[in-house]
């Protein structure tokens, strides 16, 4: 009697532990982020102030430390939801993926509103490291070829299309350069890990 060979990553359970992994990941930088929050409502911590301060020395470690901190709950409320979304899309093409892409993205689009932002600010949030997931969503499919991402592309064009607008200099106190730098990072990163075409194995 034949048999069919069923390939191991569509066993149900091999999938279902692949989803696990991946929500788990998410959710744990996503739970590292409310937790800074949380011990910042003691009087004698104020990671805040540990953001991209442009051009000088002490703010180079907010480079890395900005996508952590949050201006108050709110402001970590609207930032929650795209980066467990964003994240997570960027996350199906496998956790090699996403971690060079949210690597590549912090340190680019980070040193990029060190350079060039404005003096005497002090940028912090996860909206730059959530538009370089949206900007290497969007490139993604171009620069692979790939129908499929192409796809998504403009699905989520559709559905978050609009947070495009946050790369202009329309509201005070929102850092339009974080955004800015980190779309550019994210279609940076699609083009160097995709070039030509060419698929990257996981």
């Amino acid at each position: 009697m034949s048999r069919h060979h069923v390939p191991a990553t569509l066993h149900s359970p091999s999938l279902a532990r692949a989803i696990k992994d991946h929500v788990l990941l998410l959710f744990s930088l996503l739970g590292i982020m409310w937790a800074i929050e949380i011990v910042d409502l003691l009087p004698f911590f104020q990671s805040d102030y540990y953001g991209i301060h442009p051009r000088s020395m002490s703010g180079l470690p907010g480079i890395v430390l900005a996508p952590f901190l949050h201006a108050g709950f709110r402001h970590l409320i609207v930032n929650s939801l795209p980066f467990v979304v964003l994240g997570g899309i960027v996350l199906l093409g496998g956790p090699r993926v996403f971690w060079r892409v949210t690597a590549f993205v912090t340190l680019v689009g980070g040193l990029g509103v060190w350079l060039f932002a404005g003096s005497w600010s002090n940028h912090i949030g996860a909206s730059g490291l959530i538009f370089g997931y949206l900007g290497f969503i969007l490139a993604r499919g171009c620069f692979e070829r790939s129908l499929p991402w192409m796809l998504i592309g403009c699905a989520i064009l559709v559905g978050y299309g609009g947070l495009l607008l946050g790369v202009l200099p329309l509201n005070a106190g929102v850092s339009w350069q974080g955004h800015l730098f980190g779309l550019l990072a994210g279609i940076a990163a699609a083009r160097l890990m995709f070039p030509r075409g060419r698929t990257m194995l996981r």
